[in-house]
């Protein structure tokens, strides 16, 4: 017969089983520190000798490092998503930038799909309130803050669509963006009236969010991408432009 006695589950085991899920559904992120210990067992009620068995567990699969004098941390588990070397070949190549785009276009009309039927309440609230964040960050012309709120927007729509997949193969992505690899989005922010455009589209796709209607929402974001990519191709060709007046002028001073 396909039984087996049951036993109880040691409290280690129940810790180990509760961060492992903190960090599948992305709530605790790469390079994040858990609490201190005694903070740590005291908010799970578990010895701290249970607590220290959980982590050691942790640390041996690979999610959590611990660093002398600093704590615990999650991994960075998505350091291993690309090699070193397909990293530093989307960085040689430009295609590689625009491939990128489309392939965001296609994975994130998906997750704002399933967001929009799928998304709680809260998931809903926290969307908004980092649009809110965007709105006040526009006036302080600030491109470096402009672009991280906009990455921690289109990961706002991610995490509500709850797939926990999809969550970790568009982090590792985003990584990839925040780094500069694939394009600088502060280039995009410099200029006054592409970061108003980009402002108002992200309200629009917040605005479909809401209403919680599914093709408003991947067509909104469609367009928003579908911009992104015109404005880099813009900001190419003036940076071709650009070099060749500097050729120019250069050859007129010589002569």
């Amino acid at each position: 017969m396909p039984f087996y006695r049951v036993q109880a589950e040691k409290l280690a085991q129940s810790v180990v089983r509760q961060i492992e899920l903190l960090i599948l559904r992305g709530i605790l992120r790469p390079a994040e520190r858990l609490p201190a210990e005694r903070d740590l067992a005291e908010r799970m009620g578990v010895s701290r000798p249970s607590l220290r068995e959980a982590i050691a567990d942790l640390e041996a699969r690979g999610l959590l490092v611990s660093r002398a004098g600093s704590g615990v941390f999650v991994a960075d588990v998505l350091g291993s998503a690309f090699a070193p070397a397909l990293v530093q070949l989307f960085a040689r190549h430009d295609e590689a930038v625009f491939d990128y785009l489309a392939f965001r276009r296609d994975m994130e009309g998906l997750a704002i799909a399933r967001a929009a039927r799928r998304a709680s309440d809260t998931d809903l609230k926290v969307i908004a309130t980092i649009l809110h964040k965007m709105e006040a960050a526009n006036a302080k012309r600030d491109p470096e803050a402009d672009a991280a709120l906009d990455a921690a927007f289109h990961m706002s729509i991610i995490e509500a669509s709850h797939n926990v997949v999809m969550l970790h193969m568009m982090r590792s992505m985003f990584d990839l963006l925040n780094l500069g690899v694939l394009y600088n989005r502060q280039v995009m922010f410099k200029n006054q009236m592409t970061r108003a455009m980009l402002l108002d589209q992200h309200r629009a796709i917040n605005d479909a969010l809401q209403a919680r209607d599914p093709e408003a929402a991947r067509s909104a974001i469609e367009r928003h991408l579908d911009y992104v990519e015109q404005a880099l191709n813009e900001q190419a060709k003036a940076d071709r432009n650009e070099a060749i007046a500097r050729q120019r002028f250069e050859q007129e001073q010589s002569r």
